[in-house]
């Protein structure tokens, strides 16, 4: 039996076992309890520098690198910033950043897609109601031309028709950039006069030397002349304005494997090498054309060029310097795009520079003509003496008179051949030479109208059914 003391004994040994039982669960509670409250208290951290970086990658994403993606869509050349997190890239939130910029991206193409062509249709009805005004004027002003025979109101007449022909072509090239057609109709024409009637809308058309290696009747079809004229002013303009004002823009017609080439040499400041990659982008006509990326004021003669060059098949090529320094341009025409007349029965234009093949031709048909005998005058009588008798050698090319003495042999002229004399009589009195009659203002005024008038009505295109007015004659300034 057991007594009351063992029993008191055990109880208090259970509960002092207890009491450490339960101690040391409270103990090992405090201490996941700290445990926890630790790792509650880093992972705070560790969420708040989280937030941070993510409200700082935000921010990055508004101030630096969306502004730069849309920028890069009108300059390409520019880069967009990476994130500012080097842990950041591949992650869910750069993922999700980069689709924003993507979005961003293609959002503002669209937009701006969308303004432009909105503006290209204002700018396009724009510019049809001024060339229609200006074909009204320059018919006008060909009337005046034909109709008064002053020489003081030919030439006003001649200067105001130029410079109607120069805003013309301004409002022809923007209107080509908006999208518009050409605004002509002609027939086929010679190479060399789409080139002279390019030349000739220009202000330093006097600058530019056209030098003329095709064949005799090489002409363009129909639907090729005006964008050929308009793309040869805009590369002859281009070379005008980039040069010195005492410098030639050299300009050669040659025959090439896959058609006929017009090369425009200036002898300008040239291009880097960024410039000249962008011309280049710009003449190939394989982007699209916005207003917005011409600059302010828009240069629109290149983004006209590279229209032309992809609506008719030709092509430009920009990207070699010129032999003088300056900047070379290629046009070259394909052959299905060239055509032959008759140079009898439709020659060029009066002010189109003969072909070199032409003239070689001449040469070796005619070969050297004989010399033409010497027209003498009488010699003055014996009473006045003088050492040598004065003879006028026979007219030259240039239709001027020199004296010879006796004995003297015109250069050039066979050796050994005896010179034909004309004796003068003794009896015979002085006569001086006739010299031609001046010709009067008024004769020359009307002769170089009827020149004009001529040229013009040999050469008159077929007109485009259209309500407003076109122009039928671009190569008349040409001829002026």
């Amino acid at each position: 039996m057991i007594e009351l003391p063992d029993l008191v004994v055990g109880g208090l040994a259970a509960g002092t076992l207890s009491a450490f039982v339960l101690g040391g669960g409270l103990l090992r509670a405090r201490r996941q309890k700290a445990a926890l409250r630790a790792e509650v208290t880093e992972l705070r951290a560790r969420l708040k520098d989280a937030e941070g970086a993510f409200v700082s990658e935000v921010e990055h994403l508004a101030t630096r690198r969306m502004p730069a993606a849309a920028a890069q869509l009108a300059h390409p050349h520019l880069k967009v910033p990476g994130p500012a997190g080097h842990r950041t890239p591949g992650t869910p939130t750069g993922i999700a950043l980069e689709y924003v910029l993507t979005a961003l991206r293609e959002e503002l193409t669209a937009q701006r897609t969308r303004i432009d062509a909105a503006a290209q249709a204002g700018l396009r009805g724009a510019t049809r109601e001024i060339q229609a005004a200006l074909y009204r004027l320059q018919d006008a002003l060909r009337g005046l031309q034909q109709r008064y025979d002053e020489p003081e109101l030919a030439q006003t007449l001649f200067a105001l028709d130029h410079e109607n022909e120069q805003s013309l072509r301004r409002a022809q090239v923007a209107a080509v950039v908006c999208g518009a057609w050409v605004g002509l109709a002609r027939e086929e024409s010679h190479v060399v006069d789409a080139v002279t009637g390019g030349q000739a809308r220009l202000a330093g058309y006097h600058r530019v030397r056209v030098h003329n290696h095709l064949e005799p009747g090489t002409a363009l079809v129909s639907h090729a002349v005006e964008p050929v004229a308009i793309i040869v002013a805009e590369l002859l303009d281009n070379a005008l304005r980039h040069s010195a004002p005492d410098t030639d823009v050299v300009v050669n017609l040659e025959h090439v494997h896959h058609g006929v080439c017009v090369t425009v040499d200036d002898a300008g400041l040239g291009m880097t090498q960024d410039e000249r990659a962008r011309a280049q982008r710009l003449v190939a006509g394989g982007d699209p054309i916005l207003l917005t990326d011409l600059g302010d004021p828009p240069r629109m003669g290149l983004a006209a060029v590279g229209r032309l060059t992809r609506q008719f098949d030709l092509a430009v090529d920009l990207s070699s310097p010129s032999p003088y320094g300056g900047v070379r341009a290629v046009l070259r025409v394909d052959t299905h795009l060239l055509g032959r007349i008759d140079p009898d029965l439709r020659p060029p234009s009066v002010s189109a520079p003969r072909s070199t093949r032409e003239r070689a031709a001449v040469r070796e048909t005619t070969g050297p003509g004989p010399a033409a005998p010497a027209e003498t005058a009488p010699a003055p009588p014996p009473a006045a003496p003088a050492p040598a008798v004065p003879e006028p050698a026979a007219e030259g090319a240039g239709g001027a008179e020199h004296e010879r003495a006796p004995g003297h042999q015109e250069p050039g002229a066979p050796a050994g051949l005896p010179q034909r004399r004309r004796r003068a009589r003794p009896d015979a009195p002085a006569v001086p030479l006739r010299q031609p009659a001046a010709r009067r203002p008024e004769e020359a005024a009307a002769a170089l109208a009827a020149l004009q008038y001529g040229t013009a009505a040999a050469r008159t295109p077929k007109r485009a059914p259209a309500p407003d007015p076109r122009r039928t004659d671009d190569e008349g300034e040409a001829a002026r």
